[in-house]
């Protein structure tokens, strides 16, 4: 087929099944389906990059880095709605209503617990997407916004010109991923989704909201040039058929049916994808809207009802530590189940020794519980006027209660750590790593076939993938024997990988794809680096103490030096097989970006650091050149600034040659 017309179909193909999966939960593709046919549509846009389409699926996992975000004026202000805590308050607000407006029908609507943007679209193209700011002026977040999947790039039979408003949120599933994995990283916790979203949706690098997972909620129309409606909920029907994903609604009328309404969206509220903290009441005839009309703030025709937060006493009946896959140490609080939020709960995060030391909670004490976010059950306070007699302040363990390891406080003290390279807690995570593209580079060991093998009791180190064995392993796949001996054989190669993969497959804290090339050149193969004393590592350019420190550690214990020995009896190659060609580069500092055509990234940084000169992402005075490919952005702009040369890719291929 036509590589254009390949283009096409595949983006077709791929847009469909975005629609289907995110925005009317109706998957009708495969997950390794889907994952494929984007591969080889990123692989063609690559080789033919004019016949890439601006709404190509590609562009969902984030552009260029931004410097900033600029300022954008709302043509219609978005508005925001007056609160009502009470029930009174809002029959009182029906009540006015219907005085005025006697037959009024009124949409009721959850309040999703988002961030409000603006979705612009010019002749069917998404233009712009703003957040709300302060009703006036937003600012421009456009290229995180086409990382929202949910979101159309391009609409069929739009009006020329249509805004749309929506919440961006963050949903429950994800956000309890996110933080997990943040736990186990030893980063700051997100304080709810609305949180997360937020910061999420106003990050400068696009790619790291695309992998944030947010979703939206498109619930109004600002301005729609040449389309007239006559109710809130015929818009929204339209809205529909244009393949935005809309706010779920009702339509009611008596002030009994509207309370009962509002009080089943707070108790199905645990059914939602995601957090919301109201319910949203609004008059549904757009011309009663226009008589009834708005104050300085307001408008008169909607209130938004806001849920109290529901917080109980419990009582901790024991207090659990957890080890997460990267085996940071997580407290939890055994609770006596208690009804919130609609849930049972029956434990709390402790997060770190640090919460529980500062509300000196101990087993046995009554203290007062709520949902974070109302998601996530957190501890608030302690009654300390119910303590019993002999409770003890808690402490986290000396040693892992996994594997028996030493644990290691953090270098900011805020978590403590398993160090056990061999640790079962942390079986999963440290084989994906070791087995990833820029360490051993194992090709088929994704994370289904690693969960397989560890259920069948086949690997317990990283080790021990170089002694699986066909019969073992052909059984996982339905192609088997064919499947096995294509893994058998990537494995295989790995062996005579370069040591600096391997230093850095070893998961070693602080020791990342760089620090291990650095390493590598300096002591030539991987004995000399894990014999090498602290003092001797900080001799060493670009590795600082604090490496040093868990390089030294994590080569005295009894895991890490098992797990070596056994990598040197599976035959895999601890020397270092980089030679610099020449030094013509030494001492200088290349900045890659835009993209590149006549090689990767990964490529020219290779070439680079064999002629014996670094690479770094950012540009700053120490910088010496920058590489620049097509639609290089904000670096190409700040070496400008800072009067740094400027390469385009031929004449960095004739520095090289």
């Amino acid at each position: 087929m036509d590589p254009k017309e390949r283009i096409n179909e595949l983006s077709e193909l791929l847009t469909d099944a975005n629609y289907r999966y995110h925005v009317l939960d109706d998957p009708q593709m495969p997950d390794y389906e889907y994952d494929r046919l984007l591969r080889e549509l990123e692989d063609l846009e690559k080789a033919y990059p004019d016949y890439a389409r601006e709404d190509s699926p590609t562009r969902r996992v984030g552009g260029s880095v931004l410097s900033q975000f600029e300022e954008v004026a709302h043509p219609v202000p978005l508005m925001s709605l007056q609160d009502v805590f009470s029930m009174e308050e809002l029959n009182d607000f029906l009540s006015k209503t219907l005085s005025s407006e006697p037959d009024t029908v009124f949409s009721v609507e959850p309040k999703i617990d988002g961030l409000s943007v603006a979705l612009e679209y010019v002749d069917g193209k998404l233009v712009r997407g703003a957040t709300r700011g302060d009703g006036n002026v937003g600012e421009d977040v456009t290229e995180n916004i086409k990382t929202i999947r949910s979101v159309p790039m391009t609409l069929e039979n739009a009006p020329s010109r249509l805004i749309v408003r929506g919440e961006v949120y963050m949903p429950k599933k994800t956000f309890h991923r996110l933080n997990e994995r943040r736990e186990e990283e030893g980063k700051p916790l997100f304080a709810n989704p609305r949180n997360a979203a937020a910061g999420s949706l106003r990050q400068l690098d696009p790619k790291i909201a695309a992998k944030r997972g947010l979703d939206i909620f498109v619930f109004n129309i600002q301005l729609a040039e040449g389309v007239s409606f006559s109710s809130h909920c015929e818009t929204l029907e339209y809205l529909k058929k244009l393949r935005f994903k809309v706010i779920p609604y009702e339509k009611l009328s008596g002030i009994p049916e509207i309370d009962a309404k509002v009080a089943a969206i707070n108790d199905n509220r645990e059914q939602l994808p995601c957090d919301i903290d109201g319910a949203v009441i609004k008059v549904d005839d757009l011309s009663a809207r226009e008589r009834l009309g708005a104050t300085a703030k307001f408008p008169k025709w909607a209130a938004a009802y806001k849920y109290p937060p529901e917080i109980k006493p419990t009582v901790v009946e024991d207090i659990v530590v957890q080890v997460g896959r990267t085996g940071v140490l997580t407290p939890k609080a055994v609770v006596r189940p208690v009804r919130l939020a609609g849930t049972t709960v029956t434990n709390a995060t402790l997060h770190n020794q640090d919460f529980i030391s500062q509300r000196d909670i101990r087993i046995g004490d009554t203290v007062l519980i709520r949902k974070a976010g109302e998601i996530i059950p957190e501890i608030l306070e302690v009654d300390f006027s119910k303590r019993p007699q002999g409770a003890r302040a808690y402490r986290l363990p000396e040693v892992c209660p996994v594997c028996g390891a030493r644990t290691q406080q953090d270098e900011d003290g805020a978590f403590l750590r398993c160090t056990g390279a061999e640790c079962p807690a942390q079986l999963s995570r440290n084989i994906a790593h070791f087995v990833s593209r820029d360490a051993m580079d194992i090709e088929g060991l994704g994370s289904a076939i690693v969960d397989a093998l560890i259920e069948k009791d086949l690997i317990h180190s990283p080790a021990d993938i170089y002694y699986l064995r066909q019969e073992d392993i052909e059984t996982l796949w339905k192609s088997g024997k064919t499947a096995a001996a294509k893994l058998l054989a990537s494995i295989e190669r790995s062996k005579e990988q370069d040591v600096s993969r391997l230093i850095y497959a070893l998961g070693i804290r602080q020791v990342g794809a760089k620090t291990g090339k650095v390493l590598a050149a300096a002591f030539g193969n991987l004995d000399g680096v894990l014999s090498a004393s602290e003092e001797e590592l900080t001799q060493i350019p670009d590795v600082g103490s604090v490496t040093a420190a868990s390089i030294h550690q994590w080569s005295c214990q009894e895991q890490s030096r098992h797990m070596v020995e056994r990598l040197r009896q599976a035959g895999v190659n601890f020397e270092s097989k980089r030679v610099i060609s020449d030094d013509r580069f030494s001492g200088k500092v290349f900045v890659l970006t835009g993209a590149l055509s006549k090689f990767t990234r990964e490529e020219a940084s290779e070439k680079i650091e064999l002629l014996g000169g670094k690479t770094s992402g950012s540009v700053s005075k120490k910088t010496s050149f920058v590489v620049v490919g097509e639609n290089a952005g904000s670096k190409e702009r700040k070496a400008r600034e800072l009067g740094i040369p400027i390469l385009t890719e031929d004449e960095f291929l004739e520095m090289i040659q």
